[in-house]
């Protein structure tokens, strides 16, 4: 691996880059921070997928693209002298020495879930009002869920137990059954809502990611519908023209896979 001189090194040669393309570049002069959101937002989810698959070549790389955008950020506050990357990069490294008072400082901790509840606690400290208020408005609703409860157990509001969260599971099951029973739309909704907040806190006691626990089903059903979608093709048959059990045939073939 290279050294962390090389390391500094090719990190000077991405901030050169980017001051070269910002001054030369058309299409680099012309973004801002809000022209870059949406691609930012891109990005990240390309990281995800390159993760979940471990292609750890195709990591390398979307972070790459990552770490390019955070020079932009960086360089595009440096113009509105707001902010360059040596305040971004000391920014963390104090937030970081902060909030780890039991390597920087004199706390002792014996686990990782003192640590997160310090980590929240020194937070509020900090100023903020609610320990929610580092969960982003705009993530999708299921990796908000996640966020949700992992900060409220940082700071003590948790089940002590998983058969505690199962029995609280099989309660909102049986809440949203009886709300399918009476054909009411909208209190089903909110009920399949608990039902899904109560499976992600579950998935957290079991140390299961629910995002990446349904990822790879939505990427198991894809694998497995497009061969059925395949063997169809070789038969020249209409997916659509088949019954359900000719389909389930060619199903059962592809999870066998």
């Amino acid at each position: 691996m290279n050294s962390r001189a090389d390391q500094l090194k090719a990190f000077d040669r991405l901030l050169t880059i980017m001051d070269e393309l910002r001054e030369q570049c058309p299409w680099d002069k012309k973004q801002t921070m809000e022209t870059l959101r949406h691609l930012t937002i891109e990005e990240t989810y390309e990281l995800g997928d390159a993760i979940l698959d471990n292609d750890l070549e195709e990591v390398k790389k979307e972070i790459g693209d990552l770490m390019l955008h955070m020079a932009f950020y960086a360089k595009i506050g440096s113009e509105k002298k707001a902010f360059d990357i040596a305040d971004v990069c000391n920014g963390i490294c104090e937030k970081l020495i902060h909030r780890h008072p039991h390597i920087y400082g004199d706390v002792t901790v014996k686990d990782e879930a003192e640590v997160k509840r310090n980590w929240e606690n020194l937070k509020l400290k900090e100023g903020r009002t609610s320990v929610l208020e580092g969960v982003p408005k705009s993530l999708p609703a299921l990796v908000k869920a996640s966020r949700i409860q992992e900060k409220v157990a940082g700071v003590g509001f948790d089940w002590e137990k998983p058969e505690q969260v199962w029995e609280k599971v099989e309660e909102e099951l049986n809440e949203f059954k009886a709300e399918v029973d009476k054909g009411d739309t909208d209190a089903m909704e909110d009920e399949f809502g608990d039902v899904l907040f109560s499976m992600v806190n579950y998935a957290r006691f079991l140390k299961i990611n629910p995002e990446n626990a349904l990822e790879r089903t939505n990427k198991k059903f894809s694998k497995r519908f497009q061969y059925l979608e395949s063997k169809a093709k070789a038969l020249n048959k209409d997916l659509k023209d088949m019954t359900l059990g000719e389909m389930d045939v060619f199903w059962e073939e592809a999870k066998k896979q």
